[in-house]
C-alpha cells in the first residue's frame, strides 16, 4: 500500500534518515517515535511529499492510494475562514455536509466555528478542524504529526477509537503514551547515537509496550555482556602482564652461565607474545551504543506550605469580549501540585495567562512561567547558551553547557537560535531556564506535550519531586495521574476540584 524504497533525508548536511526501506499494508497502525530534533516530523513530510528544507533521495508509492495529511502548524491558514477551509472544491459541498455536522458533534464544536478564522481557534480547536479535513477527504494513507497536541481528554479517546477501528494506513508521530501502547502495532524509531552524529532507525512490529520492554532488556543484556567481557579481558590482560615481567625479571638476572636456562626463558616469552596477540585479537560483546536518555532534575527551592501563591477570584472569565466561564475561584498555596483541565476552547490558557499576569511582579515569589505559545516568553533571535546564560559570564557559561549537556544538547545545537530548534527542545530549554533560575512557582501550559515519549517520564518525575508550586494545564493522561496531587475542571459554569 505504502513502499518506502532506499529513503535518505538530509537536514543542513546532517542525515536524518539513510537507506531506509519498508513496506506497510493497509491497516497498519505505524507510530514514528525518538527524541526531539530527530526528524520525525521531516520524515512525514517527506512520504507527504510537502518538505522544501531537506535533501531527499529515494521513492515512496502509494500506489493509487490517496495520501491525506495532518500537520502541527496551521499558521500559514490563520486567515482562512474555518469553511473554506474544510471545503477546498465546493462541488462536493452538500454531499459531506452531514459527516461534518456529524464530525462537529462528535468533537463538541458548535457550528459557529465555521465561520471563524482559523487563527482565532484555540489549539485543541485547530488540531480537531485539521483532522475534520482530513476525515472528509476520504483518503486512505494517514499521516498525523502529533494529532494529540492540545486536544481534550473525549477527543482523545475518540481518537483513540477511530485509530484502532479504522482499515487506513495511519503513520503516526504523538508523545501521548497511552496512545502509542493502546493504538500502534508497529514502531519506527529515529535515533542519533554517537553524539548525534550517526542516524539509526529500528522498525519492529510490535506494539509499543512490547517494543519498549524488549529494548529495554536487550540493552541491559547486551550491556552486562559487554561489562563481563571487558571485566575477562581485563583480568587475563593483568595475568599476562605479570608473568611477562616476571619472565623479563628473570631474563635480566639470569647468570652467563647457564645458556639452556636462557633458552627456555626465551621460549616462554615467545609463547606469551603469542597468548598477548591472540588475546588481542579477541572480539569483545560490543557496548551499548544507543541515544541516550536525558537526565533532569529540580534543585530544591521550597516554599513554606502555608504560603499564599494566588488567591485568584473572577465573576466571569473572557477573551476578546466572549464570555467563557464564571465564577472561578482559587486558592493556591506554597507547595500545592495543581493542574487544571477542561474541554477545548473552555479557557484553560486563557485562564493560566490571567494567573501570570496576578503573579508576575509578585516579589516574594519566583515564577516560572511556560505558556502555550512558546514565543509569548522566548526571542527565537537567540541563541539557546545566552537564553540561559545572559550575563555571558564564564561561570555561567560553564554552568548552562552542563546542564544543556544533560538534557542531550550537542555542542552544536547550543549556539543554535532558539526559532531553529525543535518545539521539544524548547520546552526543554523552558524547564532548564527554570531550573537555573531557582525558580519556586511554576505557572505551565501543556508542559509535556512537545516531549518525546521517551523523555516524558524524566520530565514528569522532576515534576513530581518539586517542592515548590505548580500550576500547570494539561491532557497528557500520564501527567495527570502522576503529578498533581489537585486536579480541577473548567467548565462553562465554573472551576470545579475532581480529586
Amino acid at each position: 500500500m505504502l513502499e518506502i524504497s532506499h529513503l535518505t533525508i538530509k537536514v543542513n548536511n546532517k542525515d536524518v534518515i539513510q537507506d531506509f526501506s519498508a513496506y506497510f499494508n493497509a491497516g497498519e497502525k505505524v507510530a514514528v517515535i525518538g527524541e526531539e530534533g530527530n526528524g520525525k516530523s521531516t520524515f512525514l513530510k517527506a512520504i507527504a511529499d510537502v518538505c522544501d528544507y531537506a535533501e531527499i533521495s529515494g521513492s515512496v508509492q502509494t500506489f493509487s492510494h490517496t495520501l491525506g495529511y495532518l500537520k502541527q502548524s496551521f499558521e500559514e491558514e490563520r486567515d482562512i475562514i474555518v469553511e473554506d477551509y474544510l471545503f477546498d472544491n465546493r462541488d462536493n459541498y452538500y454531499e459531506q455536509v452531514s459527516d461534518l455536522y456529524r464530525y462537529l458533534n462528535e468533537f463538541s464544536l458548535p457550528d459557529t466555528i465555521l465561520k471563524r478564522k482559523i487563527g482565532s481557534l484555540s489549539g485543541g480547536e485547530k488540531v480537531k478542524t485539521g483532522i475534520m479535513k482530513l476525515l472528509l477527504s476520504g483518503a486512505d494513507i494517514l499521516l498525523l504529526d502529533e494529532p494529540t497536541n492540545d486536544l481534550d481528554l473525549s477527543t482523545l479517546l475518540w481518537l483513540e477509537e477511530f485509530i484502532q477501528a479504522s482499515d487506513k494506513l495511519i503513520i503516526f508521530v504523538s508523545h501521548d503514551e497511552m496512545l502509542l501502547s493502546r493504538c500502534a502495532t508497529c514502531i519506527l524509531h529515529m535515533e542519533q547515537i554517537k553524539k548525534k552524529s550517526v542516524c539509526r532507525v529500528n522498525l519492529s512490529y510490535s506494539d509499543y509496550d512490547t517494543y519498549i520492554e524488549k529494548r529495554l532488556n536487550a540493552l541491559s543484556k547486551q550491556d552486562q555482556m559487554a561489562k563481563s567481557d571487558r571485566r575477562q579481558f581485563k583480568e587475563k590482560q593483568e595475568r599476562l602482564n605479570r608473568i611477562m615481567q616476571k619472565v623479563e625479571h628473570q631474563q635480566r638476572t639470569i647468570s652467563r652461565g647457564d645458556p639452556h636456562g636462557g633458552f627456555l626463558l626465551k621460549k616462554h616469552m615467545r609463547n606469551l607474545k603469542a597468548q598477548q596477540r591472540k588475546l588481542d585479537q579477541t572480539e569483545l560483546t560490543e557496548k551499548v551504543d544507543v541515544e541516550e536518555g536525558i537526565k533532569f532534575s529540580f534543585e530544591d527551592h521550597i516554599l513554606p506550605k502555608g504560603k499564599t501563591v494566588l488567591s485568584l477570584h473572577l465573576e466571569e472569565l473572557c477573551v476578546e469580549g466572549k464570555k467563557l466561564s464564571s465564577q472561578i475561584n482559587l486558592d493556591i498555596y506554597g507547595q500545592d501540585n495543581i493542574c487544571i483541565i477542561g474541554n477545548n476552547g473552555v479557557g484553560k490558557s486563557t485562564l493560566i495567562k490571567k494567573m501570570y499576569e496576578e503573579m508576575k511582579d509578585h516579589r516574594d515569589i519566583s515564577l516560572g512561567y511556560m505558556p502555550q505559545n512558546y514565543e509569548d516568553q522566548m526571542d527565537y533571535s537567540l541563541r539557546v547558551i545566552d537564553y540561559l546564560a545572559p550575563s555571558g559570564k564564564k561561570e555561567d557559561i560553564t554552568r548552562a553547557r552542563l546542564y544543556l549537556g544533560n538534557m542531550k544538547f550537542t555542542r552544536d545545537e547550543m549556539l543554535y537560535t532558539i526559532g531553529d530548534i525543535s518545539n521539544g527542545s524548547k520546552a526543554k530549554l523552558f524547564l532548564l531556564k527554570f531550573v537555573l533560575d531557582g525558580v519556586n512557582v511554576l505557572l505551565l501550559d501543556e508542559p509535556t506535550r512537545n516531549v518525546s515519549p521517551l523523555s516524558n517520564p524524566v520530565i514528569r518525575e522532576a515534576l513530581s519531586s518539586f517542592r515548590g508550586c505548580i500550576i500547570a494545564a494539561s491532557h497528557d493522561r500520564k501527567y495527570i495521574e502522576e503529578v498533581p496531587e489537585k486536579v480541577y475542571q473548567l467548565t462553562p459554569d465554573g472551576l470545579f476540584q475532581l480529586q
